[in-house]
């Protein structure tokens, strides 16, 4: 008997917190948990290493013909990222990394290069992927899509945090410039960009902690199941 396979889908902006929340959802229903930003994360530093400059699309597409851009999990079940067989995994998390994702993922040749990447995870096993297309581009006919968000001023304070915990020595006033920018970016940009996909539920955590946010969307995920049950 052919196993049955499930893919939730979550989306939203930056800072929105997205990755933990999903990470907390795919471990809640025993799914793999894909993070797609960490992806494109991976290839904005293949193009820092390389000096290509910002907004150079044609030097990043003449980076990626030799680019081995892969996903692992660790013995925890923690995603890993590898460029070129290293495991790039810390050195992605920094806010200049985060701005080259930002600037990459703009580009078609690069999420041409990714797509099937990430479409074939959802094929093989069930999963819980996160990112900015994931329910309109990437996994379009996903069981349960869900948009996740929450004021900007919020997602900056959560952010801030991550990164001071993380040791970075960044300003609020700087993560939230970051985010504005972001946002602005990602959802006027040409290809796929940011936006709620046709039948996704919104999810604001504006005034949710951590956990009231992983119930909320835990939530969401039970009953969309129990309805396809």
């Amino acid at each position: 008997m052919e196993e049955t396979h499930y893919s939730v889908a979550i989306d939203g902006p930056s800072g929105a917190g997205k990755s933990t929340i999903a990470r907390a959802v795919a471990e809640r229903f025993g799914f793999r948990y894909v993070d797609t930003g960490a992806i494109y994360r991976t290839v904005g530093l293949a193009a820092k290493r390389v000096g290509c400059a910002m907004g150079d699309e044609a030097a990043v597409k003449a980076l990626l013909s030799g680019l081995d851009v892969n996903i692992g999990y660790g013995v925890k079940g923690e995603q890993r990222e590898y460029l070129n067989g290293e495991d790039v995994t810390e050195l992605i998390r920094t806010p200049e990394i985060s701005k080259r994702a930002s600037d990459v993922s703009a580009m078609p040749c690069v999420r041409a290069f990714l797509l099937e990447m990430q479409r074939s995870l959802g094929r093989r096993m069930s999963v819980v992927m996160d990112g900015r297309d994931i329910g309109t581009v990437v996994l379009p006919d996903a069981n349960i899509k869900i948009f996740l968000t929450a004021n900007v001023e919020r997602r900056a304070e959560r952010r801030y945090r991550e990164l001071r915990e993380a040791g970075l020595p960044v300003s609020l006033e700087e993560v939230l410039r970051d985010i504005e920018a972001r946002d602005e970016h990602d959802t006027k940009r040409a290809a796929a960009p940011l936006s709620v996909a046709p039948g996704a539920i919104v999810v604001d955590t504006s005034d949710l902690t951590l956990a009231e946010s992983i119930e909320a969307v835990c939530g969401v995920v039970s009953a969309g199941l129990g309805a396809k049950a």
